[in-house]
């Protein structure tokens, strides 16, 4: 413990005195926006990708991006032009992004929707229609047409799955590439200014030429911040926005599900089930949205990938559903996974069999968001089972805007079990209370905050959880400080806990070094994070510890890269304790592992990464491997296998050796970003489990698509194997008015 203290209080004063030689090549937001205009067109523009309309020769060139990576300033190797119109109904942006080597420099490694960032050749435009600078929509597109949109808050929230009506085609020649934009007004929160007072929006445009990862931006924006920091916006204006209307979208779907059981212990069952459902979304004014869900359904959900915890640690498994992603990022805790008051996946599953999926018969959500406050309400009714009494389920959320990029919220969550008497349950009900916010005194600071306390009724008990993140981020450098808190009896039944009975310090970071005289290492962030961990109850009490130091962690011009880690870990087990149901014997342990991570350049046709753990595992060893590949002959077709081994030996009480295999394979084949195609498939050696996800999907018009699902799995028990097989056809139609 004395080496930990000492390394932590040395870091500080390292941080400190980088900081006091200042944040080099770090800027402030500028006092005076630079200006966009956009201008009406009278003509109907053809949204083909080609800009060749006349219109498109009318407004002003906006170019003179800022290079952000892989050194921030100076000249750059591919120069970008946006323009923009608009008319009645929709926002139009014009991208051309040239290109020397025309359609032979382009990397894009699939066409699915809301593709990853850092694998291929992006244009995207950023906009704040409210001028909250706290919140922003994104809007972007890759050479061969797929979309990405998404929500940020506060540059530190992003939610991906968030997705709008828009459209945008792209058309590749041998000097670049073209993206032509259009967003409808309908699918955009604005407020228009009083009579008389001009109108603008805050707009950011972004690009990433893959090849070189050279990232550039209008305006400027500090390397030490994402794409989404709004306060460095430039002003869109010119705009004569209609007035808001009735802005009605309804999303009905039909759903037929084949199920197939063949249970070894029990006789096989045959269920064919049809659905009828559906959403509606109605935006009341510009700041406020109601969204309807009824006999919800999430058949064409991304299925769980399996793990095998080796960890004192809950797993925390990410929300899929469509209609709960949408807007996460409001709710306390969203921006970390360690606790969160709210968690939407508590919802649909039977309270005695977490996994077990229940029907929701319908819920509703309310949202209002403008510059000085945000509201939102969520309300979801869960259908009783034959194994399961129904649900109610409802959280509140207030969020008070101050100041330049702070805010301080309250969030009430409430869970009403009903009783069941058939099932042994009486009513049981559940409550958190949680006051949270964000504080950035400057650009380069972020202090978060959070304090919940829970009430459980059925077993009459109240506790209370924390956390607080304090992170300094220049360019040359990160250092950040967090502290946790969770009661014995937190207990947040709509929520999510890692670990219940702890308090938790981790200060640390790294330097940021990008050399001058190496153009072929992008950074380099060497450093070292402690992890501290001890009783609620009785903060004498040890738990656990362990010093993670990356001496070698590197990023290369082309983004591969390479990381050389030790860990240091103090282990104090003083409970029944069985990863992979080895069973660890009470008492002080301390061990070391080394690990190296790497990964290939992720934009070319062949992708390699992986890693290998070895060292020390409580009174024994482990190794683990992992590796993966990627192959893409082409953005059309994408083949993925990855692969995790891990070796126990001579752990826990008998000494006992371990070997799992975790064997994963996918592909995905599309026709264009509308007509795709993907399979996957993982087996599991440690439960003799394998599974199957095939599916088809067809967006037949934005955001209206046909589904089929097939799915099978295959566990293998004593009895033999028991196995479970879902075919599913479902067809969703969006109309907006």
């Amino acid at each position: 413990m004395k080496r930990i203290t000492f390394l932590s209080i040395y870091f500080l004063l390292l941080n400190i005195a980088l900081h006091a030689q200042g944040p080099e090549g770090n800027f402030p937001p500028p006092e005076i926006q630079p200006a966009i205009r956009a201008i009406r067109t009278s003509g109907a523009i053809k949204v083909d990708g080609k800009l060749d309309e006349r219109e498109w020769s009318e407004p002003e060139t906006v170019s003179g991006f800022f290079r952000r990576e892989p050194r921030q300033g100076g000249a750059y190797s591919y120069p970008t032009t946006v323009r923009f119109l608009f008319d009645d109904r929709n926002l139009y942006v014009g991208f051309f992004c040239r290109d020397s080597l025309g359609t032979r420099g382009i990397r894009v490694q699939d066409l699915r929707r809301d593709f990853t960032w850092g694998e291929n050749d992006i244009v995207g435009i950023q906009l704040d229609p409210q001028n909250l600078k706290q919140y922003c929509v994104s809007f972007q597109t890759t050479p061969y047409g797929n979309q990405r949109d998404l929500q940020n808050f506060n540059d530190n929230i992003i939610d991906n799955d968030w997705n709008s009506l828009w459209s945008v085609r792209t058309h590749q020649t041998d000097s670049g590439y073209y993206a032509e934009f259009a967003i409808p007004f309908k699918s955009l929160r604005y407020d228009l200014p009083p009579h008389g007072k001009p109108l603008h929006w805050g707009v950011v445009l972004t690009r990433l030429a893959r090849r070189d990862y050279e990232l550039t931006t209008f305006p400027p924006i500090p390397q030490a911040y994402s794409v989404y920091r709004m306060t460095y916006a430039a002003r869109l204006e010119g705009l004569e926005l209609p007035p808001p209307s009735a802005n009605v979208r309804i999303e009905p779907y039909l759903l037929f599900q084949d199920e197939r059981v063949d249970d070894p212990v029990s006789e096989k069952s045959n269920t064919g089930q049809l659905k009828l459902g559906g959403e509606a979304k109605w935006a009341i004014n510009p700041k406020t949205v109601l969204d309807l869900t009824i006999n919800t359904d999430f058949a064409q959900a991304d299925v769980d990938r399996a793990v095998n915890n080796l960890e004192r640690f809950n797993i925390f498994f990410p929300e899929r559903r469509q209609f709960f992603l949408e807007n996460s990022g409001i709710w306390s805790g969203g921006s970390q996974t360690r606790i969160r008051p709210f968690f939407s996946r508590r919802i649909g599953l039977q309270r005695n069999f977490n996994a077990t999926p229940a029907p929701i018969d319908a819920g509703v959500r309310f949202t209002l968001r403008d510059e000085q406050k945000a509201i939102a309400g969520l309300a979801i009714r869960q259908r009783k089972t034959d194994a399961s009494a129904g649900a109610n389920f409802a959280v509140m959320r207030y969020l008070k805007n101050y100041g330049n990029q702070n805010n301080i919220g309250v969030m009430v969550t409430h869970r009403q079990d009903e009783e069941a008497e058939s099932l042994g349950l009486q009513q049981a009900n559940n409550s958190t209370v949680t006051v949270d916010g964000l504080i950035r005194p400057k650009d380069e600071w972020t202090i978060e905050y959070m304090v919940s306390g829970s009430r459980d009724y059925e077993t009459n008990t109240n506790d209370a959880a924390g956390r607080l993140w304090v992170a300094h981020n220049p360019n040359t450098h990160y250092f950040g400080y967090i502290a946790e808190f969770v009661g014995k009896n937190y207990n947040p039944a709509m929520g999510f806990v890692r670990q219940k009975n702890v308090i938790y310090h981790s200060p640390g970071g790294h330097y940021i070094w990008r050399p001058k005289s190496m153009p072929w290492i992008r950074r380099w962030d060497p450093g070292f994070f402690v992890n501290y961990y001890h009783d609620a109850d009785n903060p004498s009490n040890f738990q656990q510890a362990n010093i993670y130091f990356f001496p070698v962690y590197i990023f290369f011009k082309d983004n591969s890269f390479f990381q050389f880690s030790t860990y240091t870990n103090w282990q104090k087990i003083n409970f029944d304790f069985a990863p992979l149901d080895i069973q660890i014997a009470q008492g002080d342990y301390f061990y070391v592992n080394q690990r190296i991570n790497f990964n290939t350049d992720q934009s070319r046709k062949y992708g390699l990464s992986g890693s290998y753990d070895w060292g020390g595992f409580y009174n024994g060893t482990k190794e683990t491997v992992i590796g993966g590949l990627r192959f893409v002959p082409d953005p059309h077709l994408a083949f993925t296998a990855d692969y995790e081994y891990n070796h126990l030996k001579g752990v826990g009480e008998s000494s006992e050796n371990l070997e799992t295999h975790l064997v994963t394979g996918g592909a995905r084949l599309a026709l264009n970003p509308r007509v795709q195609l993907s399979l996957f498939y993982q087996y599991n050696s440690f439960d003799e489990q394998g599974r199957w996800n095939v599916r088809a999907s067809w967006e037949y018009r934005p955001l209206s698509f046909v589904y089929f699902v097939f799915n099978d799995t295959r566990t293998e028990l004593t009895e033999g194997p028991l196995a479970t097989q879902q075919l599913i056809g479902k067809i969703t139609f969006l109309k907006q008015f």
